[in-house]
């Protein structure tokens, strides 16, 4: 059977799908006349679908012919019948051409539609777990990313390794420790996608389920995370949270616990360190885990950042940290320090080869670490987005004194205590104002409203999301939509 793709791309451009098949609908495909017949049939469908557009040099006789595995003879025949129908032309030393016309006969034929209504976005984007996109450090990431490119070995361009890359491992064993506090070394790093990769990692049934429920969990976080587990056959009980944070000293007969220690997502406040040692007191005598999600531990803005628990006893506790808030979520890099009898399983739950965080940006943030860039970057938003917390602290005093933030200490969210019963509303006329912003509610656990965990009114506000110049805006209607003080 002829072959149908014609490969010569330095004549045409590009590749070229012809239909020369028996099933192209053109009798008696299989001999000469028949070959000539398809050829001339596919020809004049890709000038008439626009593949082929006016004024396209076509491959010569012979080289047509060795694609498609047909005589030449048969080419130069196709070709003559088209230029006798006007679809062609074929001039001394210009070669053979598509003939020119004002567009393809059926895209002329369409009739034209309006296109549809583009969904509009808010007004302002107040919702938390976003860094400002406009702040991305593109000169100082595209220096890292060409000196990773020049210096990278032959191997990179190879299947990946699921631990991840030696150059990035080793630059996230000096910076963590140095920056969190984390006690580890490469070999105990796996690299990942983010926070909800290492999850799947760790508890999907499909890579073997390194950990088993039940797992623990403060009673506000991301509705997201619960959703994955819970798909994962992972059952969770919430922890209730009071102003030192989750309160451990519930834990009963769960195997694992997860908390955000640095910053409780999203209510705000670092773990009292009377019970970071108690959860690791837990963790030694029932022979449980603690996940430690540090999603935003760099942000602090009260004193210097809070060192990760995972200092107090690196075989308890998972340490699971990204880039997702301090640069990107676009990059998709995050990291799980591991203690060192889980690391076998989690490699083998990735599979034999990288298939989640490309290999080259994995060089580049490497590279973006140990040049230094990534502190500057850091710093340079940990000053920025303090300046945001202090315009809505201030903005909220003299516009809505009556409402309570709290969570401001550290992050890139604040939470804004409502009276009861009203949150709902407060959500409603953000929505209407266009203003996108999540109430409280959306975090709670659903089995989080029992005695002892009393449930909250309140909105979390995101003040990294909006570009510099569009956050003023943005405060000035989220106080319009707030409820007047008694």
């Amino acid at each position: 059977m002829a072959r149908s793709w014609v490969n010569s791309a330095e004549r045409i451009g590009a590749d070229l799908h012809l239909d020369l098949s028996e099933s192209s609908g053109v009798s008696g495909a299989s001999g000469p006349g028949g070959r000539r017949a398809a050829l001339t049939r596919g020809l004049r469908e890709a000038v008439r679908d626009g593949r082929l557009a006016p004024g396209t040099r076509l491959p010569p006789y012979r080289s047509l012919a060795a694609d498609l595995g047909i005589a030449r003879n048969t080419v130069a025949d196709a070709y003559a019948e088209l230029v006798a129908e006007g679809w062609l032309t074929a001039r001394q030393g210009s070669g053979t051409r598509v003939a020119e016309r004002a567009e393809p006969l059926r895209r002329a034929e369409r009739v034209p539609r309006k296109a549809p209504p583009r969904a509009r976005g808010p007004r302002h984007d107040l919702r938390q777990g976003t860094p400002d996109a406009s702040a991305f450090p593109r000169a100082a990431w595209l220096a890292s990313y060409r000196r990773a490119l020049q210096q990278a070995p032959n191997e990179v361009f190879g299947p990946g390794d699921p631990a991840g890359r030696i150059e990035l491992r080793e630059a996230l064993t000096e910076y963590l420790a140095r920056a969190r506090g984390v006690r580890t070394e490469p070999g105990r790093i796996v690299i990942c996608s983010g926070f909800a990769h290492a999850l799947r990692l760790l508890f999907s049934q499909e890579g073997g389920g390194v950990l088993r429920g039940p797992l623990a969990m403060e009673a506000y976080g991301l509705g997201f995370h619960r959703e994955l587990l819970a798909a994962a056959g992972v059952r969770t009980v919430p922890l209730p949270l009071d102003e030192d944070g989750a309160r451990v000293d519930r834990l009963a007969r769960e195997r694992a616990v997860l908390l955000t220690p640095a910053h409780q997502f999203p209510t705000g406040g670092p773990l009292h360190p009377e019970r970071r040692a108690a959860v690791i007191d837990w963790a030694r005598a029932r022979g449980g885990v603690v996940l430690e999600d540090d999603y935003d531990g760099e942000f602090r803005y009260d004193r210097k950042p809070v060192g990760a628990v995972q200092g107090l006893d690196p075989e308890r506790v998972i340490f699971i940290g990204s880039v997702s808030k301090s640069l990107s979520p676009a990059v998709r890099l995050g990291w799980m320090v591991l203690p060192e009898r889980f690391v076998g399983d989690v490699l083998a739950a990735k599979g034999e080869r990288e298939a989640w965080a490309s290999v080259l940006d994995q060089l580049s943030l490497a590279d973006f670490i140990v040049s230094g860039a990534y502190d500057r970057h850091v710093r340079r938003m940990r000053q920025r987005y303090r300046s945001r917390r202090d315009r809505l602290v201030s903005a909220l005093a003299a516009h809505a004194p009556d409402i309570e933030v709290t969570g401001v200490a550290a992050g890139l969210h604040a939470v804004l205590r409502l009276p009861p019963g009203s949150e709902r509303s407060v959500v409603k006329a953000a929505t209407w104002q266009g203003i996108a912003l999540e109430g409280l509610a959306e975090f709670r656990h659903p089995e989080a409203a029992e005695p002892g965990m009393p449930v909250r009114d309140g909105i979390v506000v995101g003040y990294a999301t909006p570009s510099e110049h569009a956050y003023g805006a943005a405060l000035e209607a989220l106080c319009g939509v707030l409820p007047p003080g008694p």
